[in-house]
């Protein structure tokens, strides 16, 4: 008859952390196995020696290599774990019960799987669970990973910079594994996604040896294998009953012009709150409330979300491009001088504005002094956009204009045009851009005289070049740095 193999969880470190199950698993076992590096020490067989008893053969696996001193470092490992359950299926076959130790728990980056995978189709086999490092990191640094409809996401260190700025980029609660030589990278993808400030360090976690700090203030030099990057739940760490207001531009299109910072501001928020089409834009969050609302509201909008901050939410003011260009940001600002408002704090985070969006699809027609226009009539009287753009056009400067048209306002582009050519020549270039990084994108460049206003729409931009603004013979459009003197 053969013996029963065992892969046996001891958990994080602290010997009190194994469970009574391992505990007693080990001490009957008649082989207990372990692994370590060359060096001989192994971390799961110190957390495991008060549960040794005398007489028990033990066996030690000692890795071969290192991904650093090795050529073929996932052939050397394979013939390693093939000679390892050689010798563990002799015990097996000799009736033993076989304990294989595993730090942490063993299906979890645990070495243990590759012995099961070559074994337990052969042998009576089973798993114990042990304590992870995650939820001891976690333990240590006293704040929940994950609550409520958030997401827990584990990634090993070992992954390039740019898959771990990836997955960060997501905003839920991570647990990076696998620390060491690869904390460097792992810091690096931490700042790129905008997410160091969340990060905390735990090293060797409930031993005696254990560190934590945040990951900003750790150095590098020293950083061991044994210790991961924790990003708890973001709930967690905001201060209770404190409401704000974060108006939140979202970029003119999808999710790759997000910033870092406005991605991780929409996660913390427990409030959303913007026009419908913008706010749709937001991938979902079950845990948080959503107020859309009519495009012709925003000071009503404003009051809203203030209120809500008031009342102790952390409210996400959502606007398309830049909040600070022809959006929300300073409707908030300005109803939040209300003396009702006094105590509730509002934060602008910048978003990529349409304006440079579709001047990046054209070229470099802003690479010079530039001006910013709407030609939206709602807000101030049509003579008042008529001097602007008066002068604008004496001063010479590209002119971005913003709201050209729209259903009810189908005749400003016509006058515009027509007061531009009083001071440009007819030859002047024009971007006219559409839905810019949306699924309709469309771009194209024009003469002056010859745009036609049935052609614009309230998703177009203009950029309306200077008398030094030119287009190339691949048809790119930019405006030199230099200035004829």
């Amino acid at each position: 008859m053969t013996g029963k193999l065992y892969g046996v969880g001891v958990g994080p470190g602290d010997p009190e952390l194994v469970t009574v199950k391992a505990a007693r698993l080990i001490g009957e076992a008649d082989v207990v196995v372990f692994h370590s590096a060359r060096h001989g020490r192994s971390v799961a067989r110190r957390i495991a020696a008060p549960y040794l008893r005398d007489g028990q053969i033990e066996e030690q696996l000692v890795y071969p290599v290192t991904t650093e001193d090795s050529d073929d470092y996932q052939g050397e490992i394979d013939a390693f774990y093939e000679e390892c359950a050689a010798r563990l299926a002799a015990h097996l076959d000799a009736g033993r019960t076989v304990v294989v130790l595993a730090a942490g728990d063993p299906f979890f980056y645990g070495s243990y799987m590759h012995l099961h995978k070559r074994l337990a189709h052969r042998y009576e086999a089973e798993v114990v669970p042990g304590v992870t490092s995650v939820s001891a990191g976690a333990a240590v640094i006293g704040r929940p990973l994950v609550e409520r409809d958030e997401v827990l996401t584990v990634l090993p260190g070992t992954l390039p910079a740019d898959a771990l700025v990836e997955h960060l980029a997501g905003g839920d609660p991570v647990a990076i594994m696998k620390l060491g030589r690869t904390f460097p990278r792992v810091r690096e993808a931490l700042a790129r996604a905008g997410r160091l400030d969340e990060a905390w360090y735990v090293e060797r976690a409930t031993t005696g040896a254990q560190r934590t700090a945040p990951l900003s203030e750790v150095d590098a030099d020293g950083v061991p294998y044994f210790s991961l990057a924790l990003l708890p739940s973001k709930p967690a760490q905001r201060t209770t009953g404190q409401g704000e207001v974060v108006v939140v531009g979202l970029g003119p299109a999808g999710p790759e012009w997000l910033t870092p910072q406005a991605r991780r501001a929409l996660a913390e928020a427990d409030d959303l709150v913007g026009y419908v089409t913008y706010l749709n834009r937001v991938p979902v969050d079950p845990r948080q409330r959503r107020h859309a609302s009519d495009n012709k509201v925003e000071a009503e909008r404003a009051a809203f979300a203030l209120d809500l901050a008031k009342r102790g939410r952390r409210v996400a003011v959502v606007s398309s491009g830049d909040p600070g260009v022809f959006a929300m940001a300073s409707a908030v600002l300005e109803v939040a001088t209300e003396e009702q408002f006094a105590d509730v704090p509002v934060t602008v985070l910048p978003g990529l504005t349409a304006a440079h969006a579709v001047a990046s699809r054209a070229g470099a027609p802003l690479g010079h002094d530039y001006c910013v226009v709407s030609l939206s009539d709602r807000l101030k009287p049509w003579e008042v956009i008529e001097e602007r753009l008066e002068a604008a056009a004496r001063a010479d400067l590209v002119l971005a204009i913003y709201n050209p048209a729209s259903r009810s306002r189908t005749w400003q582009v016509e006058k515009a045009r027509d007061l531009l050519l009083r001071h440009r020549s007819p030859d002047t270039p024009v971007v006219v851009g559409r839905d810019v990084g949306g699924p309709e994108e469309a771009v194209r460049v024009v003469r002056l005289a010859d745009l036609d206003p049935s052609t614009v729409d309230m998703r177009c931009l203009l950029l309306i070049g200077s008398s030094q603004t030119r287009v190339s013979s691949r048809g790119t459009v930019f405006t030199p740095r230099r200035y004829p003197g």
